[in-house]
């Protein structure tokens, strides 16, 4: 570990963008909370120096539960950390079980209020729906408790299982636990309900899997869907800025390796990614921002698309803005496929 912060830090410091405004910072996965929390402030202390990170920035780290003392929270909070971002996952313990979770529903109860008694008001938990053997009433118990901890915000992410993990093993096409998981009625009810019950307890859907309590949106991932260039540090950190997207090589020794994928985008490819990504927020693009940045009007570009799905009720035009419908939400990854 002390020879990937090492790393980690040199990086930094080797980094041709210094010097520029940075509003948001994002420790994210693996599990960093399991450093030890002096390395992260270091970190945060070289950030600060090499960039001009904004006084009201919001600097996020990613925990799970369990994986956290007291004094950690302590020094993630001296260190300028101000949103957790915590993989509660399930409040059943049969369910975190499955995951291969290593906490249980009391750990991540712990977890919460120590964090609240240490001065964190702004806490996002992380749900996943889709589990073996999961129902529209497990789920939903699970989103209650969740809800009565009065996060910030809370995220909703349906399982996807990758290949080369035990689980696609058991759960893959031809997995012999493949008949645990919800067909895709049962997943698209639960995504539903989700989102009844989050509204009547006052969480705004902004974006497809995200839900936040007025002024608690995720400044960083809004980032990502509207366009802000971002820089990656650390092994298989992804970045997008001056128009390139690039990723460092997957390696305990990343530094030394060339970058595992470098594009740069073309104006079309920049067009494509603007209306995929913005179409996963609820508010979905706007037709005037498109026209400024690109020049073009957008339904010019893609007339053809856009009345396709506004004459399936996928889409909805109004005023300056296009965006999915509750039904194009279920059918996105359909509708965004033919922007590219």
């Amino acid at each position: 570990m002390d020879a990937y912060f090492d790393m980690l830090s040199e990086e930094i410091s080797l980094s041709p963008y210094t010097g520029r405004e940075v509003s948001s910072v994002y420790f994210g996965g693996g599990t960093p909370s399991l450093a030890d929390p002096l390395k992260i402030r270091g970190i945060l202390d070289q950030l600060r120096k090499e960039f001009r990170i904004l006084a009201d920035a919001e600097i996020t780290i990613e925990m799970n539960p369990g994986t956290v003392s007291r004094e950690k929270l302590r020094i993630y909070r001296e260190s300028g950390i101000n949103r957790l971002s915590v993989g509660l996952q399930s409040c059943s313990d049969e369910m975190l079980k499955k995951l291969g979770r290593i906490h249980t529903f009391r750990d991540f109860s712990d977890t919460f209020w120590m964090a609240r008694e240490e001065g964190f008001e702004n806490i996002s938990l992380d749900l996943i729906s889709g589990l073996p053997g999961e129902t529209p009433e497990i789920f939903r118990d699970s989103l209650e408790k969740a809800i009565a901890f009065a996060p910030e915000h809370i995220s909703v992410y349906s399982l996807i299982i990758e290949e080369n993990t035990p689980f696609y093993a058991l759960y893959g096409p031809s997995g012999k636990k493949r008949g645990e998981l919800p067909d895709e009625e049962t997943e698209r009810g639960i995504s539903h309900l989700a989102d009844r019950v989050l509204e009547a307890s006052g969480y705004e859907k902004y974006e497809i899997s995200n839900y936040a309590k007025c002024g608690y949106e995720s400044r960083h991932n809004l980032g990502y869907w509207t366009g802000v260039p971002y820089l990656g540090f650390g092994a298989a950190a992804a970045s997008y800025v001056g128009g390139r997207r690039f990723r460092n090589a997957m390696d305990d020794d990343y530094l030394s390796l060339p970058y595992e994928e470098c594009e740069v985008l073309e104006k079309e490819d920049l067009m494509a990614e603007m209306m995929i990504l913005g179409l996963r927020l609820t508010k979905g693009v706007s037709l005037s921002s498109f026209q400024k940045r690109f020049g073009k009007d957008l339904m010019e570009v893609y007339g053809p698309v856009v009345e396709k799905y506004r004459s399936l009720g996928a889409l909805a035009l109004s005023g300056d803005r296009l965006f999915l419908t509750d039904y194009g939400m279920d059918a996105a990854n359909v509708v965004m496929a033919d922007f590219l």
